[in-house]
């Protein structure tokens, strides 16, 4: 079992002490977000998950467990989502400067080849063009050209909620065209993107897009990667994708822990919050002590219709 933590909130800048109390108590529990009734348990042994994928735009916080997660035989790699936005679009990060610092000390802790890097999602604006995309790539992929081996990169995706948190930033003479993804325009963006990281030793994938960009120098890439995980520790399985995600998801089945509306960043393309007020609400009820990241779900008594609802993993 692959354990991602987690698509759905930033754990390692916002919960990392409820992350390592669930290590030592060898599981956690994590609600349907579909159906918050139904209530799944999953292992943190480490002898029963081949790996963590920690997913974090902030993950300083999570450094000073590393070591004990590496002691206790728990294999992990990052996705580090590092852009250099306007302060409109991801509002509540530390400054670049901090962000690059902690991304080269993660690479120097565990190794450039577990620091996937995410330049991710990229926004077209009227504030963002692609000459600006162009520009800040080529700025951090020389920054980070020696802590990691591979980038991720996608458009980002105008889900309904998106449309309306970006929205919000109209009167802040922001404009957004929801089809500027398509076209040669992004396919000369996306090429000098390759080009760029190629001339830093970076190897660049797609993420979930619908369109093969292999011909750019942009192979499809997984994001739960378990040929990566294969690679780094010699873990052998039938890697199956998962299909729980989007068809266009290469990624390989695993247990995510998290929950929606949790994430302080408050970046309003976020698919994973509706509301930065929602989230605040959420994250003020959270307990380090809980066996879930909120709220405090009991386990079933055994035997008897305790276990209704409940799925064991």
């Amino acid at each position: 079992m692959i354990v991602s933590a987690s698509r759905r909130t930033d754990i390692p800048a916002f919960y990392s002490e409820w992350f390592m109390n669930r290590v030592r108590a060898g599981f956690c529990l994590v609600p349907n977000p579909f159906n918050p009734a139904q209530v799944s348990r999953v292992s943190l042994r480490p002898d029963e998950v081949e790996a963590v994928v920690f997913w974090s735009k902030d993950p300083l916080p999570m450094l000073g467990h590393l070591a004990d997660l590496e002691r206790d035989g728990f294999r992990f790699y990052f996705q580090f989502t590092l852009n250099d936005y306007p302060g409109e679009l991801e509002p509540n990060l530390p400054p670049l400067r901090a962000r690059l610092r902690t991304f080269k000390l993660l690479g120097d802790m565990i190794g450039p080849e577990r620091v996937v890097w995410r330049y991710d999602p990229i926004i077209i604006s009227s504030r963002t063009d692609r000459a600006y995309h162009i520009s800040r790539f080529r700025e951090l992929s020389r920054e980070l050209s020696r802590f990691t081996r591979r980038v991720m990169v996608s458009m980002v995706t105008f889900y309904a909620k998106t449309r309306r948190n970006l929205g919000r930033l109209v009167p802040d003479g922001y404009s957004f065209d929801p089809s500027a993804g398509e076209g040669r325009g992004t396919e000369g963006l996306l090429r000098s993107i390759a080009e760029a990281a190629g001339e830093r030793g970076i190897e660049v994938r797609s993420c979930a897009s619908a369109r093969d960009y292999t011909g750019l120098g942009i192979p499809p890439g997984r994001c739960i990667d378990g040929e990566l995980i294969e690679r780094l520790w010699g873990v052998r399985r039938a890697w199956k994708k998962d299909p729980g995600q989007r068809e266009t998801c290469g990624c390989a089945v695993s247990r995510d822990i998290g929950m929606t509306d949790s994430c302080l960043h408050g970046c309003p393309y976020c698919y994973a919050t509706r509301s930065h007020r929602l989230a605040r609400e959420r994250h003020g009820t959270h307990d380090p002590s809980s066996t879930a990241l909120l709220g405090s779900p009991d386990p079933p008594p055994s035997g008897g219709n305790g276990a209704q609802g409940w799925l064991f993993g």
